[in-house]
């Protein structure tokens, strides 16, 4: 299947000479949650921006769904819906009027009845008649989903679409965002809630200085990329290490009470099952153990900071 955005060597300069984008290259797949991760700086809304039209590029190409975003803009725009980072809208317009005129923008029939559905998915058709200015923060994130919605694009930009939203409502949102997904929408999303992207995404691209550093199926980048950790509560106070432990390269707590095992997923079971063998062999007993696994947080942390 082809992708349904494909992103070939774009660059972005300024007459500054700043080089926000560095000849980036990616694909995205049709129906699916693709999360883009960087730093603040690194790059992503400018990127989003020019897929969408708003910035012009100064080299590189891009198509979506197979209509080159120059040469064919109005077809390209029409199948993208976009929630900016930033609240843009009319702060004197009802919820309904607002996001009925977007909907009109792209030259869409009126629907007053999924207009209804998408305030009711959203928790907002209690507020279909309020003014934009009497809404908190929260909700005008919404409104802006709603916008974006309204006139049923294939593909939905999510630029920071949870900040200032309670993690009731976020949650909220995300379901909304699964039932799109499951009805072939493709989502792109940027979050400073990596636990977010960790939930929801089924590929993850990570972004710094205006490249791509990693484009990788977030299972496969928790497996590769992820380290464990296997902490044992001594029965015992040890003072060092035996020397037939020491390929294991074991850490002990200060404390003398506690031994901490770093690993990989990948050699989980034939590590911890030897180790703890080899832990009875030596005489050391242990009361309890605990594991703990690094997050996409700590995974992303470590590619940005290399």
């Amino acid at each position: 299947m082809s992708p349904i955005i494909s992103v070939s060597n774009l660059t972005k300069s300024y007459a500054s000479g700043f080089t926000a984008l560095k000849g980036i290259d990616l694909d995205i797949n049709r129906g699916e949650i693709f999360a883009l991760l960087g730093p603040n700086g690194a790059g992503k809304t400018t990127m989003i921006s020019i897929i969408c039209g708003i910035a012009n590029a100064t080299s590189g190409k891009v198509t979506v769904d197979g209509h080159d975003i120059a040469r064919d803009y109005r077809a390209a725009r029409s199948l993208i819906g976009l929630v900016p980072q930033e609240l843009h809208t009319d702060a004197f317009e009802s919820v309904w009027a607002t996001v009925s005129f977007s909907r009109g923008l792209f030259g869409k029939p009126k629907n007053p009845a999924l207009i209804e559905k998408i305030l009711k998915d959203l928790s907002l058709w209690d507020k279909k008649d309020n003014k934009i200015i009497t809404l908190s923060g929260g909700m005008k994130r919404r409104v802006m989903i709603a916008k974006a919605l309204s006139h049923e694009p294939q593909i939905l930009f999510l630029d920071e679409p949870t900040a200032g939203v309670d993690v009731e409502l976020r949650k909220g949102m995300w379901e909304v965002v699964r039932t799109l997904r499951a009805a072939g929408v493709t989502v792109i999303l940027t979050t400073h809630y990596i636990e977010e992207a960790e939930e929801m995404a089924d590929r993850i691209g990570v972004i710094n200085k205006g490249e791509i550093i990693l484009i990788e199926e977030k299972t496969k980048l928790m497996e590769q990329l992820g380290k464990k950790q296997l902490k044992l509560y001594l029965q015992g106070k040890v003072t060092e290490i035996p020397a037939s432990l020491a390929h294991y390269n074991l850490e002990l707590a200060a404390d003398g009470h506690q031994l901490i095992y770093s690993y990989d997923t990948k050699s989980e079971r034939t590590g911890i099952t030897s180790l703890l063998g080899d832990l009875r062999e030596s005489g050391i007993r242990f009361s309890d153990l605990d594991t703990t696994q690094s997050s996409l947080e700590d995974i992303f942390v470590s590619l940005v900071r290399k």
